[in-house]
């Protein structure tokens, strides 16, 4: 079975978000959203509310589970069997981004694969930065 861990803070987790996931599920048997909680950060969602917006987006869909997690992203792909990492780009500088923190995955475990998805035009110019405004303006 080939299974991928979808890791992020997702807060909040956007429409861009679930197309990755969604164009996921064509590449994997098994896509794990793993919501990401850190203690010295500052969410606007708690980590319950966000696991439950992906839930409730991929009710109709066995295949995606959805979890927090801390820690390292290698070590929860071995407690979950996930052979592989998926991450979605938007630019230049994401990707730039996401190629250092691949490379540090594949010291910590080589076995483990990377997997980008480019944003599709759409949804490009979305981030869960931009969301979090357009929501606490919209208040």
């Amino acid at each position: 079975m080939r299974t991928a861990l979808f890791p992020g803070s997702f807060d909040p987790f956007t429409s861009g978000h679930e197309v990755i996931v969604r164009r996921a599920l064509a590449l994997f048997d098994k896509v794990y959203v793993a919501v990401g909680v850190n203690s010295d950060k500052h969410y606007m969602f708690s980590p319950e509310e966000r696991i439950e917006k992906i839930r409730s987006r991929f009710a109709d869909e066995g295949r995606v589970e959805a979890m927090a997690f801390s820690g390292m992203t290698v070590d929860l792909c071995h407690r979950l069997g996930a052979q592989f990492i998926v991450r979605g780009i938007r630019n230049a500088q994401d990707l730039e981004y996401e190629q250092t923190v691949a490379a540090v995955n594949q010291k910590l475990d080589p076995t483990i694969d990377t997997v980008i998805l480019l944003a599709d035009l759409e949804h490009k110019d979305i981030s869960s930065t931009l969301e979090r405004e357009r929501l606490t303006h919209k208040q």
